[in-house]
Formats: C-alpha cells, sequence, structure tokens
C-alpha cells in the first residue's frame, strides 16, 4: 500500500450558498490523500503502472471548476471521479475542501469539510 498527498491546491471558485458568493467567487484549497496500491509502479518505474497524481490534480480541477452550493457536493464529486477514473487502483480516498475567509459574520483563516471514501 502506498499514500499520494496532493497538498495545498489553490483554486479560485464559484462555490457557495449566497448569491453573492456565486457571483463575486471566493479563494479555496483543497488536499487529497489516495491510498493505492503503489507495489507494481515501485517495481517497475512506469508511470503507466502508478496512480498518476497529475491526472488526480487535473480532475480535481475540473471539479473545482463548477459551482456548488455546499462544500459536502464538491468533495463527493471529487471521490467520485477519482474513483470513477482509478477504479483498479484506489484503495480510499480522502478530499478536504477549504474557503478561505468565509463570509459567515466573523474573522477566520477558513471553513472546510472532509470526506472520506473506500472502494466497494
Amino acid at each position: 500500500m502506498g499514500i499520494i498527498k496532493i497538498e495545498d491546491m489553490e483554486f479560485f471558485s464559484y462555490h457557495g450558498c449566497f448569491k453573492s458568493e456565486q457571483l463575486v467567487g471566493n479563494y479555496f484549497t483543497v488536499n487529497a490523500r489516495l491510498e493505492a496500491d503503489c507495489s507494481h509502479a515501485a517495481e517497475s518505474d512506469t508511470i503507466a503502472d502508478a496512480l498518476n497524481y497529475q491526472t488526480a490534480y487535473e480532475i480535481i480541477k475540473h471539479e473545482m471548476a463548477i459551482p456548488s452550493a455546499l462544500l459536502e457536493h464538491v468533495c463527493k464529486r471529487i471521490l467520485d471521479e477519482l474513483f470513477a477514473h482509478f477504479s483498479t487502483q484506489l484503495i480510499s480516498a480522502t478530499i478536504k475542501v477549504a474557503k478561505l475567509a468565509p463570509p459567515i459574520g466573523g474573522k477566520m483563516k477558513s471553513v472546510s469539510v472532509q470526506l472520506t471514501q473506500k472502494a466497494s
């Protein structure tokens, strides 16, 4: 087994329940923790045997560009797409999406949602 982490990806997106968030947008960070069987890639030194983290990043980037009201929905969409693409390699995945400086009436760095999914 192996763990692939893609940390502190930054995106500007239009997620939020308030109309202003959907119009103005906000900054978000995403962290991904992907558990996969890395033994073939470790032996072969061939990208075809690996869970390609460039592809994982592109999946996350694509899903972050689709506006959603809830961060929970964004996380679930990302997880679903990762498992659809890496169905034979991915054992479990955790996605954390954080909205920086959310407009909820107090001073804070961020608010985040984290979801984990396991292969079925």
